[in-house]
């Protein structure tokens, strides 16, 4: 099973707590700036997600919310770019 990660890429701060916290090790900072200026976290590898919500309960600015993605879809593995 996998989770799809959506990440308010205005309203994430990027300050890391998310990607600290994750068991599976999903999440990773981006290194282009969102409109604010921070550099937001988007999700690397979807396929390893485990639906924990570890990363949703610990954002301190509420930007992360997590869906199941039903198993007939093709899960790509998003790259920094794709993911905006």
């Amino acid at each position: 099973m996998a989770y799809d990660h959506n990440i308010d890429k205005d309203r994430c701060k990027g300050c890391g707590l998310c990607v600290t916290v994750c068991p599976k090790n999903v999440l990773e900072i981006s290194n282009k700036v969102n409109a604010k200026g921070y550099f937001p976290a988007y999700q690397a590898r979807p396929e390893d997600c485990i639906f924990c919500a570890i990363c949703c309960t610990m954002c301190p600015d509420v930007a992360i919310t997590i869906r199941e993605i039903e198993a007939e879809a093709a899960v790509p593995k998003l790259t920094e770019d794709e993911d905006e």
